[in-house]
Protein backbone atom coordinates (compact mmCIF):
# COMPACT_ATOMS: atom_id res chain seq x y z
CA UNK A 1 0.00 0.00 0.00
CA UNK A 2 1.25 3.08 -0.82
CA UNK A 3 2.35 5.69 2.26
CA UNK A 4 0.88 9.15 2.43
CA UNK A 5 2.59 10.68 4.10
CA UNK A 6 4.46 12.20 1.22
CA UNK A 7 1.55 14.27 0.52
CA UNK A 8 1.54 15.28 4.39
CA UNK A 9 3.73 18.64 3.86
CA UNK A 10 3.49 19.38 0.28
CA UNK A 11 0.64 21.98 -0.70
CA UNK A 12 -2.45 20.43 -2.07
CA UNK A 13 -4.65 21.58 -4.97
CA UNK A 14 -7.94 22.75 -4.23
CA UNK A 15 -10.84 20.52 -6.25
CA UNK A 16 -13.72 23.15 -7.49
CA UNK A 17 -16.66 21.66 -8.68
CA UNK A 18 -18.80 24.61 -10.80
CA UNK A 19 -22.38 23.97 -10.89
CA UNK A 20 -22.41 19.86 -10.28
CA UNK A 21 -25.91 18.64 -10.36
CA UNK A 22 -25.72 15.30 -8.52
CA UNK A 23 -24.98 14.47 -5.43
CA UNK A 24 -23.50 11.32 -5.94
CA UNK A 25 -20.82 13.05 -8.49
CA UNK A 26 -20.19 14.96 -5.69
CA UNK A 27 -19.53 11.96 -3.57
CA UNK A 28 -17.71 9.89 -5.73
CA UNK A 29 -15.37 13.21 -6.34
CA UNK A 30 -14.78 14.15 -2.48
CA UNK A 31 -14.12 9.56 -2.11
CA UNK A 32 -11.32 10.47 -5.08
CA UNK A 33 -10.15 13.21 -3.15
CA UNK A 34 -9.13 11.11 0.17
CA UNK A 35 -7.86 8.13 -1.93
CA UNK A 36 -5.01 10.10 -2.70
CA UNK A 37 -4.70 13.02 0.02
CA UNK A 38 -6.11 15.53 -0.85
CA UNK A 39 -9.21 17.67 1.46
CA UNK A 40 -10.14 21.12 0.27
CA UNK A 41 -13.47 20.96 -2.53
CA UNK A 42 -15.25 23.48 -3.09
CA UNK A 43 -18.36 23.77 -4.57
CA UNK A 44 -19.60 26.38 -6.55
CA UNK A 45 -23.47 26.61 -6.56
CA UNK A 46 -24.61 22.91 -6.23
CA UNK A 47 -27.57 22.81 -7.55
CA UNK A 48 -29.39 20.41 -5.24
CA UNK A 49 -27.59 22.95 -2.42
CA UNK A 50 -25.53 21.59 0.31
CA UNK A 51 -25.28 19.30 2.78
CA UNK A 52 -26.21 17.04 0.44
CA UNK A 53 -27.44 13.22 1.51
CA UNK A 54 -26.37 11.36 -1.51
CA UNK A 55 -22.89 13.12 -1.52
CA UNK A 56 -22.83 12.00 1.55
CA UNK A 57 -23.57 8.52 0.88
CA UNK A 58 -21.42 8.20 -1.92
CA UNK A 59 -18.64 9.36 -0.12
CA UNK A 60 -18.23 6.14 2.05
CA UNK A 61 -17.12 7.96 4.73
CA UNK A 62 -14.86 10.48 3.26
CA UNK A 63 -16.81 13.76 3.66
CA UNK A 64 -17.17 13.04 7.46
CA UNK A 65 -13.40 14.34 8.54
CA UNK A 66 -11.31 13.62 5.15
CA UNK A 67 -12.48 16.00 3.07
CA UNK A 68 -13.81 19.44 3.79
CA UNK A 69 -15.92 20.83 1.36
CA UNK A 70 -17.31 24.62 1.10
CA UNK A 71 -19.82 26.35 -1.00
CA UNK A 72 -19.44 29.36 -3.04
CA UNK A 73 -21.96 31.28 -5.07
CA UNK A 74 -19.44 31.93 -7.97
CA UNK A 75 -16.36 30.58 -9.36
CA UNK A 76 -13.87 33.43 -8.94
CA UNK A 77 -15.18 33.35 -4.91
CA UNK A 78 -14.10 29.79 -5.08
CA UNK A 79 -10.69 30.45 -6.47
CA UNK A 80 -10.01 33.99 -5.18
CA UNK A 81 -7.35 33.13 -3.10
CA UNK A 82 -5.60 30.80 -5.44
CA UNK A 83 -2.15 31.63 -7.32
CA UNK A 84 -2.80 28.84 -10.28
CA UNK A 85 -5.49 27.43 -11.72
CA UNK A 86 -6.66 25.00 -14.37
CA UNK A 87 -9.39 23.87 -15.80
CA UNK A 88 -10.29 20.68 -17.10
CA UNK A 89 -12.74 20.40 -20.27
CA UNK A 90 -12.88 18.05 -22.91
CA UNK A 91 -13.57 20.65 -25.78
CA UNK A 92 -11.23 22.58 -27.64
CA UNK A 93 -11.94 26.55 -26.78
CA UNK A 94 -11.29 29.39 -29.04
CA UNK A 95 -8.21 30.96 -26.46
CA UNK A 96 -4.86 30.70 -26.15
CA UNK A 97 -4.10 28.97 -23.31
CA UNK A 98 -1.26 26.08 -22.60
CA UNK A 99 -3.37 22.43 -23.00
CA UNK A 100 -1.96 19.87 -20.62
CA UNK A 101 -2.30 16.22 -19.86
CA UNK A 102 -3.18 15.00 -16.42
CA UNK A 103 0.40 14.29 -16.06
CA UNK A 104 1.89 17.39 -17.32
CA UNK A 105 -0.74 19.32 -15.62
CA UNK A 106 0.44 17.30 -12.04
CA UNK A 107 4.32 18.11 -13.02
CA UNK A 108 3.32 22.04 -13.12
CA UNK A 109 1.30 22.40 -10.13
CA UNK A 110 4.26 20.08 -8.45
CA UNK A 111 6.79 22.10 -9.89
CA UNK A 112 5.17 25.21 -8.32
CA UNK A 113 4.81 23.97 -5.14
CA UNK A 114 7.99 22.62 -4.24
CA UNK A 115 9.64 25.58 -1.82
CA UNK A 116 6.78 27.54 -2.18
CA UNK A 117 3.11 28.54 -0.32
CA UNK A 118 1.54 28.54 -3.64
CA UNK A 119 -2.14 28.01 -3.71
CA UNK A 120 -3.49 25.61 -7.11
CA UNK A 121 -6.45 24.80 -7.41
CA UNK A 122 -7.78 22.12 -10.02
CA UNK A 123 -11.57 23.25 -12.07
CA UNK A 124 -14.26 20.80 -12.93
CA UNK A 125 -17.30 21.38 -14.94
CA UNK A 126 -21.05 20.10 -14.22
CA UNK A 127 -22.06 17.19 -15.83
CA UNK A 128 -24.63 18.74 -18.12
CA UNK A 129 -22.52 21.68 -20.07
CA UNK A 130 -18.98 21.72 -18.20
CA UNK A 131 -17.43 24.58 -17.88
CA UNK A 132 -18.43 27.83 -20.08
CA UNK A 133 -15.82 29.80 -21.90
CA UNK A 134 -16.11 32.77 -18.87
CA UNK A 135 -15.20 30.10 -16.36
CA UNK A 136 -12.04 28.96 -19.15
CA UNK A 137 -10.99 32.23 -19.46
CA UNK A 138 -10.23 33.18 -15.39
CA UNK A 139 -8.26 29.51 -15.71
CA UNK A 140 -4.30 29.80 -16.30
CA UNK A 141 -4.81 26.78 -18.50
CA UNK A 142 -6.80 23.47 -19.46
CA UNK A 143 -6.14 20.28 -18.93
CA UNK A 144 -7.94 17.36 -21.38
CA UNK A 145 -8.13 13.73 -20.59
CA UNK A 146 -7.21 11.36 -23.34
CA UNK A 147 -9.74 9.10 -24.29
CA UNK A 148 -10.93 6.70 -26.94
CA UNK A 149 -12.51 8.88 -29.58
CA UNK A 150 -15.59 7.03 -30.40
CA UNK A 151 -16.55 7.59 -26.42
CA UNK A 152 -14.69 10.40 -24.68
CA UNK A 153 -17.37 9.92 -22.07
CA UNK A 154 -16.32 10.88 -18.31
CA UNK A 155 -18.31 11.15 -15.86
CA UNK A 156 -17.60 14.26 -13.19
CA UNK A 157 -16.16 11.54 -10.37
CA UNK A 158 -13.97 9.81 -13.16
CA UNK A 159 -12.39 12.67 -14.07
CA UNK A 160 -11.46 14.15 -10.52
CA UNK A 161 -10.14 10.57 -9.99
CA UNK A 162 -7.78 10.79 -12.96
CA UNK A 163 -6.28 14.39 -12.07
CA UNK A 164 -6.34 13.29 -8.50
CA UNK A 165 -4.31 10.07 -9.27
CA UNK A 166 -1.65 11.99 -11.54
CA UNK A 167 -0.88 14.65 -8.82
CA UNK A 168 -0.44 12.06 -6.01
CA UNK A 169 1.57 9.91 -8.60
CA UNK A 170 3.92 13.10 -9.09
CA UNK A 171 4.78 13.22 -5.67
CA UNK A 172 4.84 9.72 -4.96
CA UNK A 173 8.50 7.93 -4.74
CA UNK A 174 7.31 4.04 -4.33
CA UNK A 175 9.06 1.82 -6.88
CA UNK A 176 7.53 1.01 -9.96
CA UNK A 177 8.18 -2.54 -9.13
CA UNK A 178 8.30 -4.57 -5.41
CA UNK A 179 8.73 -7.85 -3.85
CA UNK A 180 7.15 -8.29 -0.53
CA UNK A 181 9.23 -10.85 1.45
CA UNK A 182 7.41 -11.01 4.62
CA UNK A 183 9.48 -12.43 7.46
CA UNK A 184 12.21 -13.64 4.24
CA UNK A 185 15.47 -11.95 3.22
CA UNK A 186 16.68 -12.32 0.04
CA UNK A 187 19.22 -15.24 -0.30
CA UNK A 188 23.15 -13.91 -0.32
CA UNK A 189 25.31 -14.60 -2.83
CA UNK A 190 26.96 -17.13 -1.02
CA UNK A 191 23.97 -19.25 -0.52
CA UNK A 192 23.09 -19.02 -3.88
CA UNK A 193 26.73 -20.01 -5.16
CA UNK A 194 26.52 -22.95 -2.24
CA UNK A 195 23.01 -24.06 -4.05
CA UNK A 196 24.74 -24.17 -7.63
CA UNK A 197 27.39 -26.01 -6.94
CA UNK A 198 25.20 -28.89 -5.61
CA UNK A 199 22.76 -28.55 -8.75
CA UNK A 200 25.71 -28.64 -11.13
CA UNK A 201 27.29 -31.77 -9.45
CA UNK A 202 23.55 -33.35 -9.20
CA UNK A 203 23.00 -32.69 -12.48
CA UNK A 204 26.50 -34.21 -13.78
CA UNK A 205 26.02 -37.47 -11.70
CA UNK A 206 22.53 -37.43 -13.66
CA UNK A 207 24.76 -36.69 -17.22
CA UNK A 208 22.36 -34.00 -18.04
CA UNK A 209 25.54 -32.75 -19.34
CA UNK A 210 25.79 -35.17 -22.16
CA UNK A 211 27.17 -32.51 -25.24
CA UNK A 212 30.44 -32.16 -23.16
CA UNK A 213 31.60 -29.19 -25.16
CA UNK A 214 28.41 -27.57 -24.26
CA UNK A 215 28.21 -27.38 -20.56
CA UNK A 216 30.06 -24.41 -20.00
CA UNK A 217 27.47 -22.29 -21.85
CA UNK A 218 24.44 -25.09 -20.16
CA UNK A 219 25.94 -23.66 -16.59
CA UNK A 220 25.85 -20.22 -17.65
CA UNK A 221 22.47 -19.85 -18.55
CA UNK A 222 21.45 -22.08 -15.06
CA UNK A 223 23.34 -19.23 -13.57
CA UNK A 224 21.71 -16.47 -14.91
CA UNK A 225 17.75 -18.10 -14.44
CA UNK A 226 18.79 -19.09 -10.86
CA UNK A 227 20.51 -15.15 -10.14
CA UNK A 228 17.24 -13.32 -12.26
CA UNK A 229 14.42 -15.19 -10.28
CA UNK A 230 16.26 -12.90 -7.28
CA UNK A 231 15.25 -15.89 -4.23
CA UNK A 232 14.45 -15.40 -0.72
CA UNK A 233 16.21 -17.83 1.17
CA UNK A 234 13.03 -19.68 2.33
CA UNK A 235 12.86 -20.36 -1.53
CA UNK A 236 16.48 -21.49 -1.41
CA UNK A 237 16.20 -24.07 1.05
CA UNK A 238 12.80 -25.09 -0.68
CA UNK A 239 14.92 -25.77 -3.77
CA UNK A 240 17.21 -27.58 -1.89
CA UNK A 241 14.64 -30.48 -0.28
CA UNK A 242 13.28 -30.33 -4.01
CA UNK A 243 16.54 -31.90 -5.32
CA UNK A 244 16.66 -34.04 -2.03
CA UNK A 245 13.40 -35.00 -2.61
CA UNK A 246 14.84 -35.93 -6.21
CA UNK A 247 17.55 -37.55 -5.28
CA UNK A 248 15.78 -39.80 -2.61
CA UNK A 249 13.10 -41.22 -5.21
CA UNK A 250 16.24 -41.88 -7.54
CA UNK A 251 17.97 -43.83 -4.71
CA UNK A 252 14.77 -45.61 -3.79
CA UNK A 253 13.94 -46.90 -7.45
CA UNK A 254 17.51 -48.26 -7.88
CA UNK A 255 17.47 -50.09 -5.01
CA UNK A 256 13.63 -51.65 -5.62
CA UNK A 257 14.48 -55.21 -6.41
Amino acid sequence: MTDLSCTDTTPKPAIILVTPQMGENIGAAARAMANFGLTDLRLVAPRDGWPNHEALRNASGALDDLVQARVFDTLQQAINDLHTVLATTARPRDMVKDVYTPQSAATRITSEQTGAAIKTGLVFGGERAGLGNDDIARCHGIITIPTNPDFSSLNLGQSVLLVCWEWFRALDNTNDIQRPLGDSFPATQDKMDEFFVRLEHELEKGNFFKARDLKPTMLRNIRTMLTRAGFSDQELRTLHGIVSALIGKKKAAKDTP
